[in-house]
């Protein structure tokens, strides 16, 4: 029960219904949700092979890509595995679009749909609210069809969104740790760059370069600016 946003009676934990992903570049949609397990009928609300199979997946990740997902999508998913005596995550690299957004730019609104909108790259897809995730609960198989679509078209949506803001990160995990790529673009990998200039600071200068695939920027190591000069 809640009232004004503050909660006078927990009736039930939360637990989790399902979770959507894909590898960067598929054209797959993976989505997993309660029914699809064993015991699902004994009890709807038994999240814990649901909570298990997503830190599989997340453990098997190079890099973690989602919306508010450093706040909210990785605090619940430990929440779930403490309650479980799960196994903590590892620890994988993240990048958050809500942060991108909010750090790099002034959109008038920073939520998923809104910036899928404002970008030209699509929108989260309809649905009846709370009715939803309640008919979910309750094992309807229909809103369960409808869940699954709606979480899949979060995942498509929020790749195209990371891949507009991608560009822009300041602090995008290096991609070449993974790819072994030294000389290819930190945050795409592309292998083509092109020398645009030097970055200089008060004693020293690195070279810089621009991705011809994403457009972001990269930087060569420094070097002392007094070491190129010959004093007579």
């Amino acid at each position: 029960m809640y009232r004004e946003g503050n909660i006078i009676e927990v009736v039930e934990p939360s637990f989790m219904l399902s979770f959507a992903y894909k590898w960067l570049g598929d054209t797959k949609v993976h989505i997993y949700a309660l029914p699809d397990f064993p015991g699902y009928k004994k009890n709807k609300h038994d999240d814990s092979k649901l909570v298990e199979k997503l830190a599989q997946i997340l453990d098997s990740a190079d890099i973690i890509v989602a919306h508010n997902g450093d706040r909210f999508d990785i605090t619940v998913t430990n929440t779930r595995l403490v309650t479980h005596c799960l196994s903590p995550l590892s620890g994988k690299k993240t990048v958050d679009t809500l942060k991108i957004a909010r750090g790099r730019f002034k959109f008038l609104s920073n939520r998923l749909d809104d910036l899928g909108n404002f970008l030209g790259v699509g929108r989260k897809l309809a649905h009846t609210g709370k009715k939803l995730w309640l008919a979910c609960m309750d094992g309807d198989p229909e809103a369960w069809k409808q869940m699954k679509k709606y979480n899949a078209q979060d995942v498509v949506l929020l790749e195209r969104v990371y891949l507009k803001l991608r560009p822009f990160a300041l602090n995008h995990p290096n991609v070449n740790h993974i790819t072994r790529r030294p000389t290819a673009c930190p945050k795409c990998a592309y292998t083509h760059l092109n020398k645009r200039g030097f970055h200089y600071n008060q004693t020293s200068e690195r070279q810089q370069y621009q991705c011809l695939s994403c457009q972001g920027w990269c930087y060569g190591p420094w070097e002392k600016i007094a070491s190129k000069v010959h004093i007579k």
